[in-house]
């Protein structure tokens, strides 16, 4: 059985009279242990897709399993219990607490979850040793980001999302970024999804899923994906 499975999904947001059908009619499959990438240009259902899937959004029909549990017939009470042991979440945006150091930061995550791990071992391996006495304002965007995946990772999730992940940062620290996320996966088998609007991003994973207007145009294995530092765009 597969990992994650989504079966005719649909979500649509209604304000007054008016309705928006964010997704439509949406079906695909991701194994665990794969970086799928989503791809779609900005408006076509990607961030939507991401929230229903770690259980911040509820969809109007159809049916998600993650790891065998139907994360679409949670109750609220439940969904919050799934956002906080089962899922990692990487934003475009930090999201860091301000007058936290790096280490608080993480530490303060990683009290979310009885099998945490160690918030000054994560901070190591994603390259922030001598930096865990430092505030937000202290660290630059690629590190502040370090920080972000970090705090995610300690609380050793079963899924790691990640919404933009290298929307704000530099060419060079975006792809330091991404390498990062793709060796946390390759060296712990973590299931990652990563939703850009970048298309170059899509050879660096097992599997592709394209959305156009609220569906899936396609969904692709790659069989041979490529390492980030060979990647160009």
């Amino acid at each position: 059985m597969s990992f994650i499975r989504f079966e005719h999904v649909s979500k649509t947001y209604r304000s007054g009279q008016v309705e928006v059908q964010a997704l439509k009619d949406v079906s695909f499959e991701v194994e665990s242990g794969e970086i799928c990438v989503i791809v779609g240009q900005s408006g076509a259902g990607k961030t939507t897709l991401l929230n229903i899937l770690g259980g911040m959004d509820t969809l109007t029909g159809g049916t998600i399993v993650m790891n065998g549990q139907e994360v679409s017939a949670l109750t609220n009470r439940q969904r919050a219990g799934y956002r906080r042991t089962e899922i990692g979440f990487v934003f475009q945006f930090y999201n860091l607490i301000p007058n936290l150091t790096a280490l608080e930061n993480v530490e303060i995550a990683a009290q979310l979850v009885k099998e945490a791990l160690p918030a000054q071992e994560v901070l190591e391996r994603v390259g922030l040793a001598d930096r865990m006495g430092n505030f937000p304002a202290q660290l630059s965007g690629g590190e502040q980001q370090r920080v972000a995946i970090a705090r995610a990772l300690a609380k050793n999730p079963r899924l790691l999302l990640c919404d933009e992940p290298t929307g704000a940062l530099d060419y060079e620290t975006g792809k330091q970024i991404l390498a990062l996320l793709q060796e946390q996966s390759r060296k712990n088998g973590m299931t990652v999804i990563i939703i850009t609007h970048n298309s170059a991003l899509t050879a660096m994973a097992d599997r592709v899923i394209q959305l156009q207007s609220g569906t899936v145009k396609s969904v692709a294995k790659n069989e041979s994906p490529v390492p980030v530092e060979e990647i160009e765009w």
